[in-house]
């Protein structure tokens, strides 16, 4: 009989009550991709299945901890008080929670107002489940693609490129000639519909060397991806 009355309350549950795990949310503009430019709100989930060799947001995954939780509700209404029209959902992997995620997604979305709402996500998983329930139009996902030097290439969900629509974003983080190589033979062999970004990391792929190697190769349908925060700010710098 408590188990049945325990189920009962459980779900009678508003789905708005659910938390997550946060790191932060704040606005600044965002820094990279289509959208480069624009008032955002970055919504950051904690919580990552990738360890990449040169991640910059190591803060938001173990052995660091959350910061704290808060309910769907009060992540929305905390989106709410900023002004701006954009939301970054990103993380660590904001996708990890699956149907916490996928409520908060398309409660973020429905806010009044928001005419973009961006995943970012990490391409180790796979999206036909957001996809199918939140099938709204302004939201897009950015999967970034983890190549060779990143140390998690063999994680990757490769049936996500087929998924991916023209609205969508592939981001390839360069870090060597192995990987600009390596992102040229992924493109090759998984057509997408998602417009291919190349990201330098500057420390071993300086933006001039791979600009050059992106002309030689061709590549008239790949965008350059440079992250603006980074030359506004320090690169270490939290929150911008």
């Amino acid at each position: 009989m408590m188990n049945k009355m325990g189920d009962a309350i459980h779900a009678e549950r508003d789905p708005l009550d659910s938390k997550l795990p946060m790191v932060e949310i704040f606005e600044t503009v965002e820094g990279e991709g289509t959208r480069a430019g624009f008032p955002t709100v970055f919504v950051r989930l904690f919580g990552c299945n990738l360890r990449c060799v040169w991640c910059d947001t190591t803060y938001s995954y173990p052995p660091a901890k959350s910061e704290y939780s808060l309910s769907i509700r009060e992540i929305v209404e905390k989106v709410k008080s900023y002004r701006s029209r954009h939301i970054c959902f990103t993380g660590g992997e904001p996708l990890l929670y699956g149907d916490r995620s996928a409520m908060l997604l398309k409660a973020l979305a429905e806010i009044d107002g928001i005419v973009d709402v961006h995943v970012e996500t990490n391409g180790a998983i796979g999206l036909a489940p957001f996809l199918e329930s939140v099938p709204l139009p302004n939201v897009r996902y950015v999967m970034d693609y983890k190549l060779p030097d990143s140390g998690e290439n063999d994680k990757m969900e490769m049936a996500n490129f087929e998924l991916l629509r023209p609205q969508d974003e592939i981001k390839f983080v360069i870090a060597s000639d192995q990987d600009f190589d390596a992102a040229v033979e992924t493109l090759r062999r998984y057509p997408t519909q998602a417009l291919p970004m190349f990201s330098p990391v500057w420390e071993s792929m300086p933006p001039a060397k791979l600009v050059d190697r992106m002309l030689e190769a061709g590549l008239s349908g790949v965008k350059l991806n440079m992250q603006l925060h980074k030359i506004i700010w320090d690169p270490a710098k939290r929150g911008v």
